[in-house]
């Protein structure tokens, strides 16, 4: 009986110390992952792809779409880490945050002056999709995704992303790098081999910047591809020159009014004509509707949001509401953070748009900037519809 007892208790023991153990491990695993690890810093209350979305897509909700392009953006940041610090594809950060939603990497895009990765391209997996019974793509889910990172501060990219950044800065174009020109290349091979519509672009700061700029390249053929852009950059000397030079051209408009009739007479011409082509502008701009995210605590992408008119907010469950005009023509759709991080590292961040609590406003108004970087659109007509 004594016997029976102690071997009861050891082995009680023997199960409360594997039980120990267990939860030591777990705990030590929890320390040991990666701050960028999918489970450590992804998305939480989301719903991955299965046979439920051959019957209502998750990618019809705008909340979704915008989720799974910043993770699309973030694993273009993360290929790059991973490059940098030695990991493969086996023990990579990277992979989970495109596996998850059933894409595959097909394509990295690398920078030929230091060998980063700046962009991806990312196509729907059937092969996973079909081992989770999905037998088709869910409506609104694009076939490919060229995802662009924006500036990583780390020593072996940090040059040549700054040069980028300054770039812009002087001349608010980004076609003189070789960025550029790559992201376009590839754009334009997705564009032929899926169409326009099945196509999608998305970046974050400096890779916003490229992506809006590539986005309008097409634009400009008439090819239209959808745009996601997050804290776009809005700050340049060459804005501000040019917003100088209006406010002389104001001026002196207003000394021309007041000068004999002959000269308002053509002052009256030349309005007419400025009218003519913003009725013009107007109707060309329903074909190309980019996507903007800001949070006004970013400085770098807060002068999207400043208004020249009144701002009336909405909700954006719905995507039924544009920004509009003066005329009432869409020009983009730009949805500002209400609810969010105030300082500037965290209101500049990408993880605050795939956050559990984000709170989005859509905002109606007549946004200078946006008029001004969409109106250089259509300096020529458009041709050649894919």
């Amino acid at each position: 009986m004594a016997k029976g007892s102690l071997a009861t208790v050891n082995g009680g023991g023997g199960e409360e110390r594997k039980k120990n153990e267990a939860e030591v491990m777990a705990v030590a695993a929890v320390e040991a992952a990666h701050p960028y690890d999918f489970h450590v810093s992804g998305p939480r209350n989301f719903s991955s792809p299965n046979w439920k979305d051959l019957i209502r897509s998750s990618w019809r909700d705008p909340n979704y779409k915008r989720m799974v392009i910043a993770c699309f953006i973030q694993a273009v940041y993360l290929l790059e880490l991973d490059r940098q610090e030695k990991r493969n594809a086996e023990n990579g950060l990277a992979p989970k945050w495109w596996k998850t939603f059933k894409y595959k990497l097909t394509q990295t895009l690398e920078d030929e002056r230091d060998g980063s990765i700046y962009g991806a391209v990312f196509e729907w997996d059937r092969s996973a999709a079909l081992s989770d019974l999905i037998l088709m793509r869910p409506a609104g889910a694009p076939r490919a995704v060229l995802a662009l990172r924006g500036t990583l501060l780390k020593s072996p990219t940090i040059r040549r992303d700054l040069e980028d950044d300054l770039r812009f800065l002087a001349w608010e174009s980004l076609k003189g790098s070789v960025r550029y020109h790559g992201a376009l290349q590839a754009l334009n091979v997705m564009v032929e081999n899926f169409g326009s519509r099945n196509v999608c672009i998305g970046g974050h700061s400096l890779g916003a910047g490229f992506a809006l700029q590539v986005g309008k390249t097409l634009a400009k053929q008439g090819v239209f591809v959808e745009c996601h852009l997050f804290n776009p950059p809005s700050v340049s000397l060459a804005m501000s020159i040019r917003n100088m030079g209006e406010k002389a051209g104001f001026l002196w408009r207003r000394i021309k009014s007041s000068l004999p009739s002959k000269a308002e007479t053509s002052l009256d011409a030349k309005e007419k004509i400025s009218v003519s082509c913003e009725k013009a502008f107007g109707t060309e701009t329903k074909k190309w509707i980019p996507h903007l995210y800001v949070n006004n605590s970013d400085y770098i992408c807060c002068y999207y949001n400043d208004t020249s008119g009144t701002a009336v907010a909405t909700d954006v469950s719905t995507e039924k509401t544009k920004m509009v005009n003066g005329h009432g023509e869409a020009m983009a759709k730009l949805f500002v953070m209400c609810k969010g991080p105030q300082k500037f590292l965290e209101a500049h961040g990408l993880e605050q748009w795939w956050c559990d609590e984000v709170e989005l406003q859509q905002a109606l108004h007549n946004s200078k900037l946006i008029n001004m970087q969409l109106r250089s659109l259509y300096a020529a007509p458009a041709s050649g519809k894919l």
